[in-house]
Parts: structure tokens; C-alpha cells; sequence
């Protein structure tokens, strides 16, 4: 099957504003698109619905086809911008296929205003003396290398939005090297580098402006495989999170440019 399929989940995919049950608050997304990866499920799937209640046009991307559907049926069963669905597999994309996501983005859509980089794989917990050389190189194409290529390939129709945002999502791994993380904490400094460097780079672009979230931990399939001896009932649900991604795709978060939220 193609690595990128698109399904357009509307009669047209021109955002049409806010309609009657999408909110028109402070900090509203009404006329923005947002490209969300991991919106299949846990935080990514919260933060597409969060972006779509604020008045986005949501394209949902992640490699679950069955589970997009239901979040695209969901969205649309609250009279919220249509989601336009982009079933695609992150560990085996290449450039061409990023290059293709664009070219449709422009195409079908018009434009992007936003792009939440958030779909993380964990491989697994072991010392880097024995840790597979080939699951490492799976979790960095997930983790960094997607990151980097989906942004370049999206980084002329974020520009031309005038307000465009790019979203990295880190983690405790981050910023302190833990044993037996693994790819995993090995991916998110590096991710973590990434951001830094694409905030300096941007710092004086006044069409596009990076930030990055540190999320709280949260009842995710990753953080229950990371963890498979704690009991995770006690976790607060991802949608804890959902409203600090709302809140750095709008407007409102133009001064925080090139900083990280940590929701710890």
C-alpha cells in the first residue's frame, strides 16, 4: 500500500469558518489548518480534536486507518470543521512522500497554518550495549528523522501562511539521559536540539514561529509499554494537555516564540 493516501472527508475542503458549535473565544483557530501527526490516539488524537472545537480544519495524520475514521466521524458529529484524513506510516516515508503531503496540502487545501509534531514511537527499554541496531534506526526515523523532512517538505506553505507554527513535543527524556532509555531518550535530545535550532533560525522570521511542549505524564499506549509494572489507571486522560497545543497554533502565542511550555 502507498505510504501516503489522502481522503478527503468533505464535499469541499475549503475551511468554511467557524460554524455554530465551534467555540469563538480568545485564542480561537477558526480559519487556520493544522497538520497533526499521531492523531490516531492519545495526545495527538486529544490535541486534534482540541484544534478542531477551536475552529481548525484538522488534517489528521497517523497510520491508523480505522481509528481516523473515527476521529474524523467524531469531529464531524460536532458540527466542527470537516478533518481531512492522512493515513500514512512514519517509519517507512521518504522524501518523496513528504514532498507528495505538501503538494496536496497546497493543492486541496490551500494552505497550512500549523504543524503539531507529536507521533513518538518507544521501541524499548535496554542498554545501549545490547540495544538493536535496526529498532534504533525504526524509532529515529519515527522520532527525528519524520520531523525533520515533514517540516522541510510543509516549510513554504507554513511561510506563506504569515502566522505559520511548527509544534515539537519533547519529554523528560529530554533533557536528562536516563539508563536503558534507549533510542527513545537518545531521540528526544536530539529532537530536542532540532527545536533549539530551528527557533534560532526563525527567531527573526516574522512569518513563522516555532515552539515546543513538554507534556505531563498521561494515560498513552507509550507511556503503558514504558512503564509495564505501574499501574496507569491513576493518569489523568492526554486531553489534560490538548489546550496548551490549542494555545501555541493561535495568535495569542506570538510572544512565546521559540520557548519550551513544560506541563509537568
Amino acid at each position: 500500500m502507498p505510504a501516503t493516501r489522502f481522503c478527503v472527508r468533505a464535499t469541499s475542503v475549503e475551511h468554511s469558518g467557524v460554524s455554530p458549535k465551534t467555540e469563538s473565544v480568545p485564542g480561537s483557530l477558526a480559519g487556520r489548518s493544522v497538520l497533526v501527526t499521531g492523531a490516531s490516539r492519545g495526545i495527538g488524537r486529544a490535541v486534534a480534536l482540541r484544534c478542531a472545537a477551536a475552529g481548525a480544519q484538522v488534517i489528521a495524520a497517523a497510520r491508523d486507518v480505522p481509528a481516523l475514521e473515527t476521529l474524523a466521524d467524531e469531529i464531524e458529529s460536532r458540527g466542527q470543521p470537516e478533518a481531512i484524513l492522512l493515513p500514512i506510516n512514519l517509519e517507512t516515508a521518504g522524501r518523496g512522500d513528504y514532498e507528495t503531503i505538501a503538494e496536496h496540502l497546497e493543492s486541496r487545501v490551500g494552505r497550512l497554518d500549523g504543524l503539531a509534531l507529536i507521533a513518538a514511537a518507544l521501541g524499548e527499554l535496554a542498554p545501549l550495549a545490547s540495544f538493536d541496531p535496526m529498532l534504533w534506526a525504526r524509532v529515529f526515523q519515527v522520532n527525528v528523522h519524520s520531523a525533520l523532512l515533514l517540516t522541510q517538505a510543509c516549510w513554504p506553505l507554513l511561510r506563506a501562511a504569515e502566522d505559520g507554527v511548527i509544534v515539537f513535543t519533547l519529554a523528560g527524556e529530554a533533557f536528562e539521559a536516563k539508563p536503558h532509555w534507549g533510542a527513545y531518550g537518545a531521540s528526544k535530545w536530539a529532537l530536542r536540539g532540532m527545536f533549539e535550532m530551528w527557533a534560532r533560525e526563525t527567531a527573526n522570521d516574522p512569518c513563522l514561529r516555532v515552539h515546543a511542549i513538554v507534556p505531563p505524564a498521561v494515560h498513552t499506549r507509550l507511556r503503558i509499554n514504558a512503564y509495564p509494572g505501574v499501574d496507569a489507571g491513576g493518569l489523568p486522560d492526554p486531553e489534560v494537555v490538548a489546550d496548551d497545543y490549542r494555545h501555541v497554533l493561535s495568535a495569542g502565542a506570538v510572544a512565546e516564540a521559540g520557548t519550551v511550555r513544560d506541563c509537568r
